[in-house]
């Protein structure tokens, strides 16, 4: 009979898990999952909890998540559960087709292509994209899914070979300059977030895009917490940080955003060039090699985001968002400063961070503590993201109660 030595006290790889473990919970940063017993909503119930919990931890911006149970429904029984397939065997759907078509003319590109998530979209880029010799620059802050897609890039080990990685101090327009200085002559990517989702700021785009411009650098951005909250100055439909910026796909040639946020499905998309959209349906193996999303949520999608581009529900977000804060700093709640729907308290000791956290979710308000590596060390954080769907109510009762939560632990 084989020996289990995973199951062996002398295992290599068991102590060195067992070691790792341990050290993760006597640094603070131990994480444990919600069994949530009901659907995603601004009230929600978990199996740990013996009460409803009023929560302000989703990225359901728009509060579409839990809108959206008929239309799947329906969709579903015309397309059924799955789509059997990848895009390029027999799995690419007119539903597919048609959500591509209209978030091709939502952000105003030729043509978009659908991804199974942002983490694979982003791997992809960078992925078919980059060559030996190539140069892809980061912001510093950049969410790990860049970040990861870099560093596939950069691999001796890849058949293209290594393209050359470096990142740049955080929204510094001046720092990106002087790095893409010294990559002149070769081909260049620069990728950013639009909204940074754990401090909420939005990359100051317009700079980036004159400075790729003027090194003929191509710019790339990440607009999952954007796409549907963000757009143009006086409108509110929600098109994303290019609207919001007045830029057009010259200024910004790859774009990229999420279905599991603001459109409260799953999912995510590429849009550019017809040419650039071709390249990454022949090369990108995260596209070839995944089955694609069933039918009945592209179908879902398209609703979602018809619905999103009334700008009705970003009227009530940006409105909620507004409220928040100036509750939260007449309450001298340390926030970062952020006009987006991701509003950080900053907190800085881990453990503290936690238990505050902790007794909220005890007095019925669930708010995620933000430990590193997702921040850096000492940025410990309540991430607390506003819906459409909150009530002036439920905004009143998260900051009395962390008002007072936190004058019973410290203040931060």
């Amino acid at each position: 009979m084989p020996t289990n030595h995973l199951a062996s006290p002398m295992s290599n790889w068991s102590q060195r898990i067992h070691q790792q473990l341990e050290a993760q919970k006597e640094k603070a940063l131990w994480r444990s999952r919600l069994e949530l017993t009901s659907k995603q909503s601004e009230h929600i119930e978990i199996a740990s909890a013996d009460q409803p919990l009023l929560n302000f931890c989703s990225n359901d911006y728009l509060g579409l998540a839990a809108d959206s149970s008929d239309s799947l429904a329906k969709a579903a029984q015309q397309w059924g559960s799955g789509s059997g397939a990848s895009h390029l065997v027999c799995g690419h759907s007119q539903a597919h087709h048609q959500l591509e078509q209209d978030l091709a003319a939502a952000t105003g590109y030729e043509r978009a292509i659908l991804f199974s998530n942002g983490y694979m979209a982003n791997m992809a880029i960078q992925q078919a994209l980059l060559q030996k010799g190539d140069w892809v620059l980061h912001d510093k802050l950049n969410h790990a899914s860049l970040i990861d897609g870099a560093l596939l890039a950069s691999s001796p080990y890849r058949s293209a070979g290594a393209a050359k990685f470096s990142r740049y101090l955080h929204c510094d327009v001046e720092a990106l300059n002087s790095k893409l200085e010294k990559t002149d002559g070769a081909n260049t990517l620069v990728m950013t977030d639009a909204v940074f989702s754990m401090d909420g700021d939005i990359a100051p785009l317009p700079e980036l895009a004159q400075a790729c411009q003027h090194h003929d650098a191509l710019l790339m951005i990440d607009d999952a917490h954007g796409f549907g909250v963000l757009g143009a100055k006086g409108q509110e439909q929600g098109q994303g940080s290019i609207q919001h910026f007045g830029l057009t796909p010259n200024d910004v040639p790859i774009y990229m955003a999420t279905l599991g946020k603001a459109l409260g499905g799953y999912g995510a998309f590429v849009a550019g060039s017809d040419e650039m959209i071709e390249y990454l349906i022949q090369f990108a193996r995260p596209y070839i090699y995944t089955t694609a999303l069933p039918p009945a949520l592209a179908e879902t999608m398209t609703q979602h985001l018809a619905e999103s581009l009334t700008g009705t529900r970003q009227k009530r977000l940006h409105h909620n968002i507004a409220h928040f804060k100036q509750l939260a700093q007449q309450a001298q709640l340390n926030l970062l400063a952020s006009d987006t729907a991701i509003q950080p308290i900053i907190i800085g000791d881990d453990a503290k961070a936690m238990s505050i956290s902790l007794a909220l979710k005890a007095k019925g308000i669930l708010v995620a503590a933000i430990r590193p590596p997702t921040v850096p060390a000492g940025t410990a954080r309540l991430r607390v993201t506003i819906t459409a769907n909150h009530t002036s109510q439920d905004i009143q009762q998260l900051v009395d109660t962390l008002s007072d939560v936190v004058a019973e632990i410290g203040n931060p």
